[in-house]
């Protein structure tokens, strides 16, 4: 079994584990690695990707370092008609403060011809997308109904697959 990399800075000047600290989560060497691969990534990564950019970790440690990093609503967890998971920050995570607890709603792109998953949310205000669709849940269905996560996703091909 492989042992677990420490070569990460686990300092709060590390915006991997400002953002832990932020939201109440122990800044390990391995969550703050794998959030900085997340945070890094322009897309939603599989296990695989995120395993491939952290070659040294163990498996176990990464599905622990993602579990976390979902559970306190750091990074979010998109299923795919491929039966494959990505993992992603989005931008609910990158607007300088806690997420943990806030309304989910997300939107996606997927290429079906790479299978990559691109994140589309309005970084500056991605409250707003959870507020609009709450309102269009009504609108359509009447009063008292009640979103607690919001997840869309747009079909088709990439640009690089367009190409």
């Amino acid at each position: 079994m492989k042992s677990t990399p420490h070569r990460h800075s686990t300092t709060a000047s590390d915006p991997a584990t400002a953002l832990l600290l932020a939201n109440g989560v122990r800044a390990t060497g391995a969550r703050s690695q794998v959030l900085m691969v997340l945070l890094d990534s322009k897309r939603a990564l599989s296990h695989l990707e995120v395993q491939s950019a952290l070659p040294e970790m163990d498996r176990v440690t990464l599905y622990r370092a993602l579990d976390c990093l979902t559970d306190a609503g750091i990074a979010h967890k998109i299923s795919g008609d491929d039966r494959v998971f990505r993992y992603s920050t989005g931008s609910e995570s990158t607007s300088g403060g806690s997420v943990a607890g806030a309304q989910h709603a997300h939107a996606h792109f997927k290429c079906t011809r790479c299978t990559r998953v691109f994140c589309l949310d309005d970084e500056r205000h991605p409250e707003l997308l959870y507020q609009q669709w709450q309102t269009r849940l009504q609108a359509a269905l009447g009063p008292g109904f009640q979103s607690q996560e919001i997840e869309l996703t747009i079909k088709g091909w990439c640009a690089e697959c367009a190409a």
